[in-house]
C-alpha cells in the first residue's frame, strides 16, 4: 500500500465517525510512525509503506476512531516548540495555555525567581517557563502520582532536572514557610454539571480530576487564591487559567483577598482565559 491510499483510507474511517480533523489526524499519526514531516507524505504519495508500519497505523487509527486523543496515541504533544510526553494521567497541553506563559516570561525576563506550579500535570507550564528563564527554579505539585512520573520524565528530556522538582502533594500540604515569586496553575475549572457536555475525546480519556472544578467550577481556584496569600512573597505574581464566563467572579475573589489584577489574556473568541495578579500585602 502506498502513502496516498493509506492516508485516504484512514481519513475516510475517521470522517465516518464525525471526527472533523480526520485528514490532519491521519497525516499526523502516519508521519510520526514513519519519522517524517507531514509534508513528506504529500510529496511522496506513491511511496510504499512497510507491513510493520501499516500494522501500527491500522492500530492507531482504530484508537483514534474511538475518540482517543492523537496526543495519547503518539504519547506526546508539542507545546511551545517542545515535545512533552503525555498519557491518560495528564491533560493534553492546550494552545491557550501558551497565552499565560507569554505574559509571565515577558514580566520576568532575565530575572531569577522561585516558582510553584499547582496541578502540574505533564509539567509543561513550569518546564516551559524554566526553559525561557534560565536563572530560575521551580516546584511542580500534583495529587496524581502518574502525572508526577510524566513530569519528571519531561524534566529529564528537557535537561531541567537541576532546576525543577516534582512532588506528589495537595495544595493544602504546601509549606507556608517557603515563599515564591510566582505561583502558576491550570486548575480544574469546569463546573461538574458541564462535564457531560464536553467532547468524547475529553470525557472518555482525559483525567476527570484535572477537569472537574466543583459546582461552579471555582473550588480549586478559590483554594489557590486563599493559599497563595501565605505562599507568595509580597509583590509576587499569581497566574492561572479560568473557564468560560468565570472572570467576573474570579476577579471579585482576587480583590476580596487583596490581590491586584496586573493583566489578563483572552482566547480567539474574546473570552478571558488567563488572569495575572499581584499580592498587595
Amino acid at each position: 500500500m502506498n502513502l496516498e491510499i493509506a492516508l485516504k483510507k484512514a481519513s475516510n474511517i475517521l470522517k465516518s465517525k464525525n471526527i472533523h480533523s480526520h485528514e490532519l489526524d491521519a497525516q499526523v499519526i502516519l508521519s510520526d510512525l514513519m519519522g517524517v514531516e507531514k509534508e513528506y507524505l504529500i510529496t511522496n504519495e506513491e511511496k510504499k509503506i512497510s507491513k510493520e508500519i501499516i500494522s501500527k497505523y491500522i492500530s492507531a487509527i482504530k484508537r483514534r476512531k474511538n475518540r482517543e486523543p492523537v496526543a495519547y496515541i503518539l504519547g506526546k504533544k508539542e507545546f511551545w516548540s517542545h515535545d512533552f510526553l503525555v498519557n491518560s494521567n495528564t491533560l493534553v497541553p492546550r494552545v491557550e495555555t501558551e497565552l499565560l506563559i507569554y505574559k509571565i516570561i515577558n514580566f520576568y525576563r532575565n530575572k531569577k525567581i522561585k516558582i510553584l506550579d499547582i496541578g502540574t500535570g505533564s509539567g509543561c507550564i513550569l518546564l516551559t517557563i524554566l526553559k525561557e528563564l534560565p536563572l530560575s527554579e521551580g516546584i511542580g505539585i500534583d495529587i496524581s502520582s502518574g502525572a508526577i512520573d510524566i513530569a519528571k520524565l519531561n524534566s529529564k528530556n528537557l535537561s531541567l532536572e537541576k532546576r525543577s522538582n516534582f512532588i506528589i502533594s495537595d495544595i493544602d500540604k504546601c509549606n507556608d514557610s517557603i515563599k515564591y515569586d510566582l505561583i502558576v496553575s491550570n486548575p480544574p475549572y469546569i463546573p461538574t454539571a458541564s462535564i457531560k457536555n464536553l467532547s468524547k475525546d475529553i470525557t472518555k480519556y482525559e483525567p476527570l480530576i484535572a477537569l472537574d472544578g466543583g459546582i461552579d467550577g471555582l473550588d480549586l481556584i478559590k483554594k489557590i487564591i486563599y493559599k497563595s496569600k501565605n505562599l507568595l512573597k509580597k509583590g509576587g505574581l499569581l497566574a492561572f487559567e479560568i473557564g468560560y464566563n468565570q472572570y467576573p467572579k474570579v476577579s471579585r475573589i482576587l480583590n476580596e483577598n487583596k490581590f491586584k489584577e496586573m493583566g489578563k489574556e483572552c482566547d480567539y473568541k474574546q473570552n478571558v482565559r488567563c488572569i495575572i495578579s499581584t499580592k498587595l500585602d
